[in-house]
């Protein structure tokens, strides 16, 4: 039998209608899901990446990078600051200096959610934008105990080289202005990813 593109055409639409069956004889009606190999996904080898980055959050001045956007009307009397809620987008830096190379930002919101000790509640992506890991981010969910020496958050998913993030982020005051209340935090990130 000669080839000729109607013959390639017809092989063509054979194969698609044999992997569209196959795809749909791996769930029932019954099932909502289907486990494929990391392969299939384009997975290669899982690897751990380790992230040095320096995070400057600034609450005073003409441009501040985190802003409050709410509190209880108990905040001002509360010892934790509870109820404070702010927006941060925040520069991550290699250095601790503000004029050091700038890696991404730090984009999110924390909130005072302690009544016993100065804790946050840390919801925000790292998004970076230089190097490898440009145009990824890392996604950060956790307690801040702000007070403490050093602090673990977990990182609980990423996008583009991160995608299927999971490891954890360890927090150090750098630099705290105890006038405007600006810091430089030291960030040291763990991250398992494919």
């Amino acid at each position: 039998m000669a080839k000729t593109p109607q013959n390639t055409t017809l092989t063509l639409l054979i194969i698609l209608l044999i992997s569209i069956f196959s795809f749909l004889s791996l769930t029932t009606a019954d099932e909502y899901y289907n486990t494929f190999p990391n392969k299939e996904l384009g997975f290669k080898r899982e690897k751990l990446t380790h992230l040095h980055f320096y995070f400057h959050d600034v609450v005073s001045g003409r441009n501040p990078t985190a802003v409050k956007v709410a509190e209880a009307a108990t905040t001002n009397t509360s010892s934790t600051n509870f109820g404070y809620v702010a927006v941060l987008d925040d520069p991550l830096t290699v250095g601790p200096n503000a004029t050091s190379k700038q890696v991404g930002r730090a984009q999110g919101i924390y909130g005072s959610a302690s009544q016993s000790e100065v804790g946050l509640l840390m919801v925000l992506n790292y998004v970076f934008t230089e190097g490898k890991y440009n145009g990824s981010t890392l996604s950060i969910l956790g307690h801040n105990a702000i007070l403490s020496a050093v602090r673990e958050m977990p990182v609980v998913g990423g996008s583009g080289r991160f995608r299927f993030a999971r490891g954890y982020a360890e927090a150090r005051t750098y630099m705290f202005n105890a006038t405007t209340l600006d810091a430089v935090v030291e960030y040291n990130v763990y991250v398992s990813h494919y």
